[in-house]
Parts: structure tokens; C-alpha cells; sequence
């Protein structure tokens, strides 16, 4: 039985990708039956688009998702920094679809603001360079962490996350994260929302922001690289809702450890020429 929701909210599916999993999200996405969904930034990465890692199971995702809007499901697709070459397509609308930079929303009586988050991102305004540098330097760090969880599971021993040690650990990372989130809730106090709903920096999360104005419940769903969370609202309560990692088994990133290490550097070092030389 599927399960009956009013607004579903993924981000940073990062769709043909070493790290997109589309195969988890597609069994996701058959499991539920929402009223809308929002897509929030980062769905299809276009900086580092490689047709290699375009399965059948991308294929399968935009034909689910495609069947929601026949079905009458409201899908937005707000544009993040990686998909941006979107943001030529804004406000495109075709029945029940529709690209975006923000959406805004009355829920239940409250106000909610939904929108990406790289706006917020002093690097993506003042040195684009380095945020791809960033984007192609993650790619290869979810490669390690693949070859390194291959070794792992093979010995029996539990996988770990490097990104996720990073962000928890790494006092400059943490400190990031706390800025975007004080940063986008203060904004969102002022201008009078009981919800700001982002994505952008992975780091899924619920929690009430409060400052000397007022407070507002920030929102972030996360990613489906490392996550694999989304946000649910339903019967007047947000929850996060997280992938059942204990059913991945050495598929997906492991497969990865196989498949031409010196051919993926390689990708990723001509694509970051390319665009720098393009800068």
C-alpha cells in the first residue's frame, strides 16, 4: 500500500553522477502517493552530467515521476546551482509542472518558502570556480569512499562516510553549516514564514530557529548521494524521512571501485579544464 502524502520534498539527487542513486530513489518514489512534489534544487547535476552514469533506473525515475503529473500530482522543480542552466526555462509551466528559483506556499494556515539555497553561498557569488573545484573534488571523494566501503564490506566491517566526518568534524564545515542555516532563518523571520524548506548543503534537518523577531521551523532535506532522506509533510507535521541504508548491499558506489579508476580522474580533471579555460 502506498502512502498517502500532501507534499514530498527531495533536493541533491545529483542524477548522473558517480554518487546519484536513482535506483533507491525510484523505489522511494513508488512507495508513496503525495499531492505534491517539490524538487528542490540540484536534481539533474549539469556541471558534471556523464552519460556513463545514466542507467535504465534514471530512466525509470523520470518515468515515475512523469507518471505522477499524469496522475495529477503537482511536481515543482526548483532550480539549484548545479542544474542552473534551467533558470533559461523559469516559470515554465505544463499541466501540474512547473521550474522555478523559489517557491512560496500556504500550508495548513502557515507560510512556507521553499527554495534551493546556493543564493546563500558566498562562494557561488564570488569564486564559481572553486564550487566546481568543490563539485569535482566531491565526486572523487565519494570514489574513495566507495573503493574504501568495497574493502570494508568485504572484511566485514561497517562502511563508513568521509563527507559526513568532514562535515561533523571539521571545525570550518560545521561552522559553514551553522552560518547558512542562521543566515536563511533569520531572513525567513523577517519576512514573516512559519517554514524555509532548503537544500544545498546535504545536511538533512528539522529544527526551530529563534532569534530576538520571532522563530521559524528550517527545513532541509538532505541529499541522495549519502543520506537518501526527504522531507514528508502530512496531517500538519514535517518529517524526515530516511532510506533504509541497511538494504543497500555492495551495488551502486561499491560497483564503482570496478569501473576505470584512471578513466573517471581523468573525466573530471578535462571537465574542470574545460571550464575553467571557459572562465
Amino acid at each position: 500500500m502506498k502512502r498517502k502524502l500532501e507534499i514530498v520534498v527531495i533536493s541533491d539527487t545529483h542524477l548522473a553522477t558517480i554518487g546519484s542513486r536513482a535506483r533507491e530513489l525510484n523505489k522511494y518514489l513508488k512507495s508513496i502517493n503525495p499531492e505534491k512534489i517539490i524538487l528542490n534544487g540540484d536534481i539533474i547535476d549539469i556541471w558534471q552530467f556523464s552519460k556513463r552514469h545514466w542507467d535504465k533506473y534514471h530512466t525509470k525515475l523520470i518515468k515515475q515521476l512523469l507518471k505522477f503529473i499524469a496522475n495529477g500530482t503537482e511536481v515543482h522543480y526548483i532550480v539549484g546551482n548545479h542544474d542552473e542552466s534551467f533558470r533559461r526555462f523559469l516559470n515554465f509551466e505544463l499541466d501540474g509542472f512547473k521550474i522555478t528559483n523559489k517557491l512560496k506556499l500556504e500550508i495548513d494556515g502557515k507560510k512556507a518558502w521553499f527554495f534551493h539555497g546556493d543564493v546563500f553561498d558566498v562562494t557561488m557569488q564570488h569564486a564559481r570556480w572553486i564550487t566546481r573545484l568543490g563539485g569535482f573534488s566531491y565526486d572523487a571523494l565519494i570514489f574513495l569512499n566507495a573503493s574504501v566501503n568495497w574493502v570494508l564490506s568485504l572484511l566485514g566491517s561497517e562502511k563508513i562516510s568521509f563527507s559526513k566526518t568532514i562535515k561533523n568534524k571539521v571545525k570550518a564545515a560545521v561552522s559553514y553549516i551553522n552560518k547558512f542555516e542562521d543566515t536563511v532563518g533569520e531572513i525567513a523571520i523577517r519576512e514573516g514564514y512559519d517554514y524555509v524548506v532548503c537544500g544545498h548543503i546535504h545536511q538533512p534537518c528539522i529544527k526551530t530557529i529563534k532569534n530576538n523577531s520571532g522563530s521559524v521551523q528550517y527545513l532541509n532535506s538532505g541529499d541522495w548521494i549519502e543520506n537518501l532522506t526527504s522531507l514528508e509533510y502530512h496531517n500538519k507535521t514535517w518529517e524526515l524521512f530516511q532510506y533504509d541504508l541497511s538494504s543497500i548491499k555492495n551495488q551502486d558506489l561499491e560497483e564503482e571501485a570496478y569501473k576505470g579508476t584512471k578513466e573517471l580522474f581523468s573525466e573530471l580533471v578535462t571537465d574542470f579544464n574545460l571550464d575553467t579555460n571557459a572562465n
